[in-house]
């Protein structure tokens, strides 16, 4: 699948670059880029000298005791990092806090009436900072908004931005437990964040025939129900093996969106061999223009595969281009 979003190293709950994957029509998700961990074991075999001669043994040297070396300072921030906010270390009294822990306070108020959902997308700059004014991780810095659907990214962030509006700039204290939760290779303890929340996308809504299939759906051999929501123009159907560009938005039958091609602005495009059988059956059923809801069993979707999406899952899926 294509259009995967760009990971950014500040809210991200997995690995920095790239990563977030989507349990979209894959039959196999595509792995998340992990450090490989190589352990050797080395032995170590004494040398020995064979001479011809018999030599006494010389008593071993003492060594003389090494100095104990302090450990190097920690590199100076960038002359061009953004300075941390006079109240990195705590949150004033006049912060606003959640039940979860999370405090706040608006910086300035945005223009905006919408807040953003937990699945929506949204589009922010950034700055943050470790307790002790250092400097992490900025949009504002590397000059480009970053781009996420809010279900994908740390619970301090997932929480906070559902607060704010279109042009609210707010600055977050993010206890540990709701950030990184101390793991290795990330920054440790409360982070403070200053956020300004651009623009946000929201994410489909379930349909209301999501857990079970409608009224006049129709259903084949295999149990796939689908629904045709919008007749197409073309008159070709794809085969089995086509190429097909498309735009989709996937739940499970309690309504939860588990991914979206719409949300993230882009079609996918892939072969119709290489995605779960729900799929390979049910757009050769489609022609190009044509907008469907599929009903998939579990036996036809990721079949209980450990992290994918479980039991039946709905797709509404627009099949835009054949490509071959």
């Amino acid at each position: 699948m294509t259009g995967t979003p760009s990971r950014v190293r500040g809210p991200q709950t997995a690995t920095f670059p790239r990563l977030c994957f989507f349990w979209g029509p894959l039959v196999k998700p595509r792995p998340m880029r992990r450090n490989s961990l190589l352990v050797f074991a080395l032995g170590l075999a004494p040398l020995v000298s064979a001479c011809k001669k018999e030599q006494k043994a010389e008593p071993p040297m003492a060594e003389a005791p090494k100095a104990v070396e302090a450990p190097p300072p920690p590199p100076p921030p960038a002359s061009d990092d953004i300075p941390p906010p006079p109240d990195v270390a705590a949150p004033p009294a006049d912060a606003e806090k959640t039940a979860s822990g999370l405090a706040s306070k608006v910086l300035s108020p945005g223009d905006g009436q919408v807040k953003p959902g937990p699945s929506d997308t949204v589009e922010v700059h950034y700055t943050g900072w470790t307790t002790d004014g250092k400097m992490f991780d900025s949009s504002v810095k590397r000059g480009q908004p970053a781009k996420f659907p809010l279900d994908r990214v740390i619970k301090g962030w997932t929480e906070g931005l559902q607060l704010m509006v279109k042009g609210e700039k707010r600055r977050f204290w993010i206890p540990a437990e709701l950030a990184y939760d101390n793991r290795p290779g990330r920054p440790a303890g409360m982070l403070v964040f200053d956020v300004e929340l651009l623009g946000l996308t929201e994410a489909p809504k379930p349909p209301e025939d999501v857990a079970k299939p409608s009224k006049g759906a129709k259903k084949t051999k295999s149990g796939l129900s689908y629904k045709v929501l919008q007749k197409g123009t073309g008159k070709k159907h794809p085969e089995a093996k086509s190429v097909v560009s498309v735009h989709y938005t996937g739940w499970t039958t309690d309504g939860k969106m588990f991914d979206s091609s719409v949300v993230r602005g882009e079609p996918a495009t892939f072969p119709l061999d290489g995605v779960i059988p729900g799929w390979t059956e049910g757009v050769q059923l489609m022609v190009e223009g044509e907008k469907t809801r599929f009903w998939i069993p579990e036996g036809l979707a990721y079949k209980g595969m450990p992290g994918a999406p479980a039991g039946m899952l709905v797709f509404d899926v627009e099949l835009l281009k054949v490509m071959e």
